[in-house]
């Protein structure tokens, strides 16, 4: 048993770490208009997404985050702590960094900033799978997801807008202020007892490669593995779409920022505490099944709009309600999904399974833009819509036929991330 800390405080702590890792998420998501500002052409707009690739990579040195034992600071606060210094000092120099002064210095360290937020987001997970017990999993993830997502709103929000009057340095020493607040806050904290497990004695690749193995040991494992990489695939589809779509029905950019960024985050933040909700409530086999059937709700509305099937409707009441329902079930199904996965992590090496599933959960939503872009280019906005909710509707078979342990995390490799199937 954890001692020393109430759920409340877990809850709190958790919260503040995402929202420190979101904060320059959602500044980096502006960067793009920053750039273009300055003079940047779309051609090498269209590579900024290498600057993210630290958190494609993460699982590669996660290993090495396990493999520190415990000591004066805690097992996970011994990378937390640093991690959150590092990140504040590129954000300091950031600062005195604009575009148009020095642009590939500026970029590496938004790379650089990626690679900390990244290297945290391991031993923050970490720290979750350590500190939450199988009852607190639903209320963790929904802390996970909705103060990641509060920290992006006030990056690329709140701050962003700030910055028009203030100056771009303004933009990064709040950003390093609120990281050094989260610092402040983890040395307030302490790592009860009873969340320090066993340091991995392998070597990082040998621990890795064995995890994988145990993954594919197994049908459980291997339904795992799928569920979590194509859960999104036909969201991910219909939400990059939607705008377009939009902006091709006579919407501005500046009405579907409001929309889709200030209401459909509240919608979406909305999800999330809902999805925690099912999570701590349902197994999470039968949660996935219900969040997955209310995400088929608003993927439904948004091909009913592109068929014209919404057209007894004002348009702008059709759109708002497909945007919000949108960014709801998504939210629903996220917070959920983060929980199956926390579920399935090997305490053992709890940073190392939950970051291998984060990274296969990035992976799986890769193929969903250059599919849906091709088809809606060659067949139409109504074909693409289709296809993401038949995905949608498809992927509901894959947690129907999973038998895995409903609840609980895993203590060894043959009941942790290989999902061993349950008698």
């Amino acid at each position: 048993m954890l001692r020393g800390m109430s759920r409340p405080a877990k809850l709190f702590w958790l919260g503040s770490l995402y929202l420190t890792q979101g904060l320059p998420f959602g500044v980096q998501a502006r960067l793009p208009e920053y750039l273009r500002a300055s003079g940047m052409d779309l051609a090498s707009l269209g590579f900024l997404g290498l600057l993210a690739l630290p958190w494609l990579l993460k699982v590669l040195w996660a290993p090495a985050v396990d493999a520190t034992a415990p000591g004066r600071l805690g097992r996970r606060r011994r990378w937390i702590l640093p991690l959150q210094l590092c990140t504040a000092a590129v954000c300091a120099v950031a600062a005195f960094v604009p575009p148009e002064a020095n642009l590939p210095l500026l970029l590496g360290l938004v790379f650089l900033l990626n690679f900390f937020t990244a290297t945290l987001d391991v031993a923050v997970d970490g720290l979750a799978v350590d500190l939450l017990s199988p009852e607190e999993l639903g209320a963790g993830n929904a802390a996970q997801v909705v103060g990641f997502k509060v920290g992006g709103l006030l990056g690329g929000g709140l701050l962003s807008w700030l910055a028009e009057q203030f100056g771009w340095a303004f933009l990064f020493l709040s950003v390093m202020a609120l990281v050094l607040l989260g610092f402040a806050i983890t040395l307030a904290f302490r790592e009860p007892r009873g969340a320090a497990t066993p340091a991995v004695e392998e070597p990082p690749r040998q621990a890795l490669v064995a995890m994988l193995r145990g993954l594919f040991a197994t049908r459980g494992g291997v339904l795992v593995l799928a569920i979590v990489a194509t859960y999104k695939l036909g969201e991910k589809m219909a939400d990059g779409l939607w705008g377009p779509f939009l902006v091709d029905a006579g919407w501005t950019p500046g009405e579907l920022g409001l929309l889709r960024g200030t209401w459909g985050m509240g919608a979406s933040i909305a999800g999330s505490l809902l999805g925690g909700w099912l999570a701590g409530r349902l197994a999470l086999r039968v949660a996935l099944l219900v969040a997955g059937t209310l995400r088929l709700v608003p993927l439904a509305l948004q091909l009913g709009v592109t068929l014209g099937l919404a057209d007894a409707a004002p348009g702008a009441l059709a759109v708002a309600v497909a945007t919000l329902a949108e960014a709801f079930g998504g939210g629903v199904l996220t917070t959920v999904l983060f929980a199956f996965m926390m579920s399935r992590a090997d305490r053992r090496v709890g940073a190392t399974s939950f970051t291998l599933f984060a990274v296969v959960e990035v992976l799986g939503k890769f193929p969903a833009d250059p599919i849906a872009g091709l088809l809606a280019a060659r067949a139409g906005y109504a074909p693409a819509f289709a296809l993401a909710l038949g995905l949608s509707l498809l992927w509901l078979a894959l947690p129907a036929l999973y038998r895995g342990p409903k609840r609980g995390l895993s203590a060894s490799p043959s009941t942790g991330a290989g999902g061993a199937e349950a008698p």
